[in-house]
């Protein structure tokens, strides 16, 4: 049975800064490539035969030590922009908590969580879904059924979309979901969705940096 391991990426500069990083290449923080090796260990016994990306360096970073710590430098890697972070217009590296007291928790919550709240400039999650869901069918779908385990490193929004997909859930549904860091969503996949867990170590990890050469499709 293959297995679909669905990861967020570390923490990122714009992270640990509160800030809406969006389609930004923010870079992993120290402390993001400690939790890169830290969700490495979660998956030791689930080698990918392959794994996909976005094409902004914190997720490929993330990859790349996930990768190297678990002596997985053989897997191949597929980089594409339908991965990326959705687009966050005009909010793109405001404060967090600035904005929800300038604008209250409803209309915060709205922009941040919400299935098709505009932003200006910038992308809903219905639109990311609207990318995500045709590269997934496409390209990543038809390597599940072939019986290989895939591994997505990705971001937040991204990861969202795929999981209101995989679990089938309402808009209304999708709006509360988090996909938190340091956690892989692990799917047991035969034709459909069969069985879901979640996996978090807490341990920290000596990491390295490392380099990975990602093939454009």
């Amino acid at each position: 049975m293959p297995y679909l391991l669905l990861a967020r990426h570390g923490e990122s500069e714009f992270n640990a800064h509160n800030l809406f990083t969006g389609k930004t290449d923010a870079p992993l923080t120290l402390k993001g490539r400690e939790q890169a090796a830290t969700m490495a260990s979660a998956i030791k016994d689930l080698a990918p035969s392959l794994a996909y990306t976005s094409a902004l360096s914190r997720a490929q970073d993330t990859l790349s030590i996930i990768l190297h710590e678990n002596d997985w430098l053989n897997t191949p890697v597929v980089s594409h922009e339908a991965l990326n972070e959705r687009d966050y217009g005009v909010l793109t590296g405001q404060n967090k908590a600035q904005l929800e007291k300038q604008y209250g928790t409803e209309q915060f919550l709205r922009w941040r969580r919400g299935w098709n709240e505009p932003i200006p400039s910038g992308e809903t999650l219905q639109t990311v879904y609207r990318r995500v869901m045709p590269y997934f069918s496409d390209q990543i779908l038809p390597n599940l059924k072939r019986g290989l385990n895939i591994l997505v490193v990705a971001h937040g929004n991204t990861l969202r979309a795929l999981i209101k997909h995989l679990d089938d859930l309402e808009d209304a549904e999708v709006e509360k979901l988090e996909v938190p860091l340091v956690e892989i969503i692990v799917y047991d996949y035969e034709v459909r969705i069969a069985s879901k867990q979640v996996r978090k170590f807490e341990t920290k990890l000596p990491f390295v940096t490392v380099n990975s050469t990602y093939i454009k499709d």
